[in-house]
């Protein structure tokens, strides 16, 4: 009998799996849901277990130590918020959350309470799979090349959520656990069938910086039922196969390919198996997470293992939605300010300034570096191989790209546009004739403008609203029209200068150089 007690919210599907094993243990104090017929059948099968149709009487229960968060995914973030503030510990299903960014927030609320946070990544705690770990991290399968892991039946079809969030966090969090590092690549592509949204089949590619390789398949819409998890490692190969009996689970392959004039030969061995004392997974899942709150101890799965399962998830759909394009994570950035919104994408090789920021649906792609205090509004592309110097603004609706470098302090007016190849075709690749295109220091590019590539923009020079740029221009040029013509010149701080070539505003005197060259006096 344990001395701690909990409370089950959410006793449906899987909810009732939670009730059935924290009662074995003896931890089982309430159960809250909102179904009336669930919970009178609960009483006649628990009758000294309370049950209780609101959540804020699990909260105001002084005897309740841990809450245990059985509900749809959407209701995550609110529930466990809840109960972090209310100094409960908390245990939740699979996913976490939906969203990065209340991923932190409650994983800042549970180290300021010090309570235990807790994800249902439930194959972490299978006896199964805690030895195929220890087969990997004692260095007995040799070099980890890839994995695969099959996660396939007919069912249980959801509406609520498509197969990659229903399935895939398990076959995920157990490839991390695995690799012991997070994936720099992901990419994913689905079907829907059943409904037009919704996937029912998805295949999720993942590339570690080791070098190794992974991929998962999940459906629902599949004619037999298989949950299979493969391991190829340099000197032996593993298969974790869920749906056989337990003392076939778990079998090592010692195949090798060794080389003979080179010409691969391939030595085949047969399958040993692998001897695990038998246990429920789900049983020694719970007791974890009260071992966890007696030894205030990190548990296997904590938050912080949920939020980098959440981010290949996220990145992954990601992928989907766009057609399965190659999502980089893990960017370099300067973690003490860069504020980065959390629907943009930072590749991974991008490098962030500290104090800049990036706003929503902007996209910074690989290789390009962008310097200090910088200000990327929304929907801004930057990259690949791009460099943006310090203290840049970059209105919204902005593309940089390859072949376009910003000097410090260059402002991007709202929707401008630069070219990077002189006469694009849709159906012939020109990208190996991009022409260099460089916007020196101070320099404003005005909203709507066009910069056509291969020109050069100069210092403090100030390009008007719609101007087409289709030649070098000189620095402080005031530039207007279509094509753009110098118009007149500009002070270093914006303003206009009169013919006398002295700032009405700041006061700095100029001096005309040549016909069109400009310098500031000394």
């Amino acid at each position: 009998m344990s001395k701690l007690k909990v409370a089950v919210i959410g006793s449906g599907y899987w909810g009732k799996n939670l009730v059935r094993n924290y009662d074995r243990i003896g931890a089982l104090k309430m159960i809250c849901d909102t179904n009336k017929d669930i919970l009178a059948n609960f009483k006649k099968q628990y009758p000294e277990v309370e049950t209780v149709f609101s959540y804020n009487e699990v909260l105001s229960n002084k005897g309740i130590d841990g809450v245990i968060i059985a509900t749809p995914a959407e209701t995550h973030f609110e529930l466990a918020h809840k109960a972090l503030k209310a100094g409960k510990h908390v245990y939740v299903e699979k996913p976490l959350v939906l969203n990065e960014a209340e991923a932190e927030q409650l994983i800042k609320i549970a180290e300021e309470k010090k309570r235990i946070l807790m994800v249902g990544h439930l194959l972490q705690y299978h006896p199964i799979f805690v030895e195929l770990r220890n087969l990997v991290s004692s260095g007995k399968l040799g070099r980890i090349n890839y994995i695969y892991s099959n996660r396939l039946n007919l069912g249980k079809i959801r509406r609520e959520e498509n197969i990659l969030w229903s399935f895939a966090p398990h076959d995920i969090s157990m490839i991390l656990s695995l690799t012991g590092e997070e994936p720099e690549k992901v990419i994913a592509t689905g079907g829907n069938y059943l409904h037009q949204h919704i996937a029912d089949v998805t295949t999720t590619h993942l590339e570690f910086p080791s070098g190794t390789k992974a991929h998962i398949f999940v459906s629902w819409l599949h004619p037999f039922k298989e949950q299979k998890m493969v391991v190829v490692g340099e000197g032996k190969m593993a298969v974790f196969d869920d749906t056989q009996p337990w003392e076939e689970k778990l079998l090592l392959y010692p195949h090798k390919v060794e080389w003979e004039n080179n010409v691969p030969v391939l030595n085949k061995a047969d399958a040993e198996r692998v001897e695990v004392l038998q246990d429920e997974p789900l049983f020694l899942e719970c007791k974890h997470f009260l071992d966890c709150i007696e030894s205030s101890v990190l548990p296997r799965t904590d938050a912080e293992e949920g939020l980098r399962v959440l981010k290949v998830l996220n990145a992954a759909q990601e992928s989907m939605n766009n057609r399965g394009c190659e999502v980089l994570l893990n960017a370099e950035t300067d973690a003490a300010s860069a504020q980065v919104h959390e629907t943009a994408v930072v590749d991974a090789g991008a490098v962030i300034g500290a104090g800049t920021k990036i706003w929503h649906f902007s996209h910074v792609m690989k290789n390009t570096t962008i310097g200090e205090n910088c200000n990327l509004g929304q929907n801004v592309v930057a990259g690949p191989d791009v460099t943006i110097g310090n203290g840049c603004k970059i209105q919204n609706n902005v593309s940089v790209y390859k072949g376009v470098t910003l000097e410090d302090d260059v402002f991007c007016g709202p929707s401008m546009v630069f070219t990077n190849v002189f006469n694009p075709r849709a159906h012939v690749n020109r990208m190996n004739e991009v022409r260099e295109t460089l916007i020196k220091k101070g320099a404003t590019l005005g909203a709507n403008s066009t910069i056509v590539c291969g020109n050069t923009v100069g210092r403090y020079a100030l390009i008007g609203a719609g101007a087409v740029v289709t030649k070098d221009v000189p620095d402080y040029a005031l530039m207007v029209g279509n094509p753009a013509k110098r118009n007149g010149w500009v002070c270093e701080c914006g303003e206009i200068l009169p013919q006398a070539l002295e700032c009405i505003s700041c006061t700095r005197r100029y001096e005309e150089t040549g016909k069109d060259s400009l310098t500031l006096c000394k």
